[in-house]
């Protein structure tokens, strides 16, 4: 377990006893939690309205302490899961105590949020301590429906765009990203037992099991892994449009989103895809370049994605 974690787990899990914080308090707790956890994709980038911010961080928050109680926890994993899915009927009852779901009480109220997104994400949260590797893509495919995909849908709740193509769009930018989040993360994932990379595709290019747990960085892997980050990249791309479907103010995060999601492919094929010996990640200065971008082509074109 994370020395950091723990500390949040003996303060607000389960075993602790502790008074139920002010949503003010609730808020600044949240707030300090999506800022100070690294992510190749920002949930709330500096150019969110202000307004939107809070519930940004509330959502982010949750779903920062269920990836958490999920991979942090050695074998309760599964027991604390229980407890955050109880924590989350409690948010939606009206009795919440721990600070994210205070915090996280106010969102769902202003916008509404129906529960089954956090239920399907917890469910995928539960399948990563039980599901260790995937037969075919398109298994991997239902398993982004249920560990990303709900976030997309939560975030146009937040922005207020609605409808089935919106949705669609948002699914394909989701789900690239956790695509190019498992490209990016091969070797992790390795580490503590999971494969995403799916049987199929490996057979399909002669990468053997074999050579998976020895890590070869091989002819066959560079093929499976360029046709793996073509597929991811054509997911984000058939999403981008979702830029002109969102209201003005939050097309430059939404298109930040997707390209961070690109910038990383990029990487990982500026690597020639050896992520065996270093895993892609982007710089500061090419986040900085995302953002100054994003802002550029909205400050010239306000009415339209680039």
């Amino acid at each position: 377990m994370s020395t950091a974690f723990d500390r949040q787990l003996a303060r607000f899990g389960p075993d602790a006893t502790f008074a139920a914080p002010p949503l003010a308090t609730a808020r600044s707790y949240c707030y300090r939690l999506a800022r100070t956890h690294y992510e190749n994709f920002s949930v709330a980038t500096l150019l969110l309205p202000r307004r939107l911010a809070p519930h940004f961080h509330a959502v982010y928050s949750w779903c920062r302490w269920a990836d958490d109680l999920a991979d942090e926890t050695g074998g309760r994993s599964l027991e604390l899961l229980r407890w955050w899915r109880e924590e989350l009927q409690r948010c939606y009852d009206g009795s919440p105590r721990h600070p994210v779901t205070i915090a996280l009480r106010e969102t769902i109220r202003e916008f509404d949020l129906p529960r089954r997104h956090f239920h399907d994400l917890l469910f995928a949260f539960e399948q990563d301590q039980l599901v260790k590797r995937y037969a075919t893509f398109e298994q991997l495919l239902e398993y982004c429906r249920r560990s990303a995909n709900p976030v997309g849908r939560i975030v146009l709740r937040l922005i207020g765009a609605t409808g089935a193509k919106a949705e669609s769009l948002s699914d394909a930018i989701c789900t690239g990203l956790q695509l190019a989040n498992f490209w990016q993360d091969v070797a992790r994932d390795l580490d503590i037992g999971r494969v995403y990379l799916p049987d199929q595709d490996r057979r399909r290019f002669g990468y053997s099991d074999d050579d998976l747990f020895a890590r070869r960085f091989t002819p066959a892997f560079v093929q499976l892994m360029r046709f793996e980050v073509s597929r991811s990249r054509e997911s984000l791309l058939r999403g981008l449009p979702l830029v002109d479907q969102v209201p003005a103010d939050v097309r430059r995060d939404i298109e930040l989103f997707a390209r961070g999601g690109l910038a990383i492919l990029d990487r990982i094929e500026r690597q020639g895809y050896d992520v065996w010996s270093q895993r892609p990640a982007l710089s500061r200065l090419e986040k900085v370049r995302l953002l100054i971008g994003a802002w550029w082509q909205h400050r010239r074109h306000p009415w339209r994605a680039a």
